[in-house]
């Protein structure tokens, strides 16, 4: 099997049958998606059966108890079979052809993480524009802004080894791409769109003093960096902020 779709979900009624089909309807079929229910109280869970039932390729993993997006994701990275992981959150969503284009585009140049750019929709899937990517990104590049969207992302098992999250409950993607990054040096960004990001007024990227705090707790205590590292980084992380919301 080429690729395994981790897909963290809890409570997401309102977007998961969007979120599987936009997997269902790829171009390339080498894939299996694998969910992981985090104690959800809303009827998904239902409804990600009625998909597993239908479809031997989605995979429905529930935890007992109610334990984070990093949790769920090491699981379901845990449970993968796939060459390739790639993650999609249960309210984003993927183009077509995101699949194959990002293979191709990896398996060409030998790539062992890759990531692209993306549509931004709001809550009702209406575009409200687009995040470009970089040609690729470093370690010490990423710590300045996170480039990568975790819907984009693509990591190569056989390169690099199963990679997980570190246990946080925010910014755990992007403490994974850091990890990542040690281990491969580079990762390289597609500038087509390729996916999908909900905007959603209740998500911790609207909030951006909590994300802010969330980046220097991961900068000190998932990365060990000094304080005068730290500063440096974070200075960065809030010019680039401030640049992004004027822009």
């Amino acid at each position: 099997m080429k690729v395994s779709i981790i897909t963290p979900s809890y409570n997401s009624i309102h977007y998961i049958s969007d979120t599987i089909d936009s997997i269902r309807y790829q171009t390339l079929t080498d894939w299996e998606m694998i969910i992981v229910d985090d104690c959800s109280s809303d009827n998904s869970v239902s409804v990600i059966k009625s998909y597993t039932e239908k479809d031997s390729r989605i995979k429905l993993i529930q935890l007992k108890e109610n334990s984070g997006a990093a949790v769920a994701r090491n699981a379901g990275i845990e449970a993968a079979q796939g060459r390739y992981i790639a993650f999609l959150d249960s309210d984003d969503l993927w183009l077509p052809d995101k699949l194959e284009k990002q293979l191709v585009f990896m398996q060409q140049d030998d790539i062992a993480f890759s990531f692209s750019a993306y549509h931004k929709i709001d809550e009702e899937g209406v575009d409200i524009g687009t995040v470009s990517v970089p040609e690729n990104v470093s370690y010490h590049e990423l710590l300045k802004c996170c480039v990568i969207g975790c819907l984009t992302a693509m990591y190569d098992t056989k390169k690099i080894g199963k990679v997980y999250m570190p246990l946080i409950r925010k910014r755990q993607d992007f403490g994974l791409w850091l990890r990542i990054l040690k281990k491969c040096g580079i990762a390289y960004g597609i500038a087509q769109p390729l996916a999908k990001y909900r905007v959603r007024k209740d998500s911790i990227s609207s909030n951006k003093l909590k994300a802010a705090l969330y980046n220097w707790k991961l900068y000190r205590e998932v990365e060990n960096l000094n304080l005068f590292q730290a500063l440096y980084y974070f200075s960065h992380y809030a010019i680039n902020g401030v640049l992004r919301i004027i822009r």
